[in-house]
């Protein structure tokens, strides 16, 4: 039987994190200057999608992401709240689509598209043990 997803546009959900150095271009490895990452940003984006629908997915199922396409438009400095937001702007089959954003305390700081999909946990673990076992020693 597929999967039908009851999750109407609108939903929203959010993540936030006060920047520290751990969160910074240089400790992720993406860059010298110390301000908040990019990869940093897209998993706080990856959060706030997580918060908006996860509680209303059938049991025994996760939401996967699979695309993202955003921008990083300012920085943000160590010791500045940055607050992610993701909006369901549609659902397609097993398919979920966000507008997503990422503000600190004064600017826009990143915005976009966001895919995930929704798995069943053990099919999908199923089949990553299947992969795991083909890997040649």
């Amino acid at each position: 039987m597929a999967l039908k997803l009851e999750l109407p546009a609108g939903l929203t959900g959010t993540a936030e994190l006060v920047v520290g150095e751990q969160h910074t271009a240089p400790r992720v490895g993406s860059g010298r200057i110390h301000v908040l990452a990019t990869p940093v940003m897209i998993n706080l984006i990856e959060a706030a999608a997580l918060a908006a629908v996860e509680q209303s997915l059938p049991e025994n199922h996760q939401s996967l992401g699979t695309r993202l396409d955003v921008s990083h438009v300012a920085a943000t400095p160590v010791g500045m709240r940055v607050r992610a937001t993701a909006e369901v702007v549609r659902v397609e089959g097993r398919t979920i689509h966000f507008r997503v954003r990422a503000e600190d305390e004064f600017d826009l700081i990143g915005e976009g598209t966001h895919e995930r999909v929704v798995v069943n946990l053990e099919r999908f673990d199923q089949r990553v043990r299947e992969k795991a076992a083909r890997k040649p020693a």
